[in-house]
């Protein structure tokens, strides 16, 4: 395992997409440990001895205050310090869906992330504007730099699974500051790349933001599951298409992951 990524996909009760994620990385060449939130607070386990974190979907602790809020508290008062060293050691994170909701509320995204009580929350994700669980597929243009987005087509093809997917930033301040750092790194469009309209932006995020980076690159969060459309055969009409590919066009995001580990910390 000496040459090999290695990734810790963290879970906790009501995590639901940790097989997936962890399917995804092994197939791009990582070693992969799936490891409860319980085995980092006995230190039994250490983010430490890893190179990526990944923070699947699902509904952490039920969502029972608000999705991944508890999941976010947790990481960041009582792993705050790892969290931290983690992304000191410039290493990879990514967040997807109840992963991203827990990024946003732990103040890792947008950043900047401070151990503790310095942090300071700068958006969240509420509850989508259709007032209702929203899974479906959507089409969604890649923009930025972004570790995790290198060499993706310009519009990709992945399905969402959420209740409370609708990204608010706290003031046109940190919009605009997502903005000139090229924190946005995928849209909802519609079909034809066009300004979406419901149910092309599921959920009425502002600005139709679907996934963000910080500013290094190296964390990426998004409401859609890449891991979803990892497969060629997962597309919804996959024997209606010309096979390019034995590939989705998620999987690109897990291979640049894997990819960055071997060029940059192996």
């Amino acid at each position: 395992m000496a040459n090999k990524s290695r990734v810790l996909v963290l879970r906790t009760a009501g995590t639901n997409c940790n097989v997936e994620t962890a399917f995804a990385f092994t197939r791009c060449g990582a070693h992969v440990d799936e490891v409860h939130l319980e085995e980092l607070f006995a230190r039994r386990v250490s983010m430490k001895d890893y190179h990526i974190i990944a923070l699947p979907g699902g509904f952490s602790y039920g969502d029972d205050i608000a999705s991944g809020r508890i999941f976010a508290n947790e990481l960041r008062v009582r792993l705050g310090e790892d969290v931290a060293k983690f992304m000191k050691d410039k290493k990879l994170i990514i967040g997807i869906c109840n992963g991203f909701q827990i990024l946003v509320k732990a103040g890792i995204l947008p950043g900047p992330f401070e151990v503790g009580a310095k942090t300071i929350q700068t958006a969240t994700l509420f509850n989508n504007d259709s007032g209702k669980f929203e899974d479906r597929w959507v089409h969604l243009k890649t923009s930025g730099e972004c570790v995790w987005t290198q060499g993706l087509a310009k519009t990709i093809f992945v399905p969402v699974a959420h209740g409370e997917g609708k990204f608010i930033p706290a003031s046109k301040k940190v919009l605009d500051g997502l903005k000139v750092k090229g924190q946005i790194v995928f849209s909802y469009v519609a079909a034809d790349g066009s300004k979406p309209v419901y149910p092309d932006n599921p959920n009425g995020s502002t600005e139709d933001i679907a996934g963000l980076t910080d500013p290094t690159g190296r964390i990426l969060g998004l409401m859609p599951h890449p891991e979803r459309h990892f497969l060629a055969t997962q597309h919804p009409f996959w024997t209606r298409l010309k096979k390019k590919s034995r590939f989705g066009d998620g999987a690109k995001v897990f291979q640049n992951g894997v990819d960055y580990v071997k060029k940059n910390l192996l």
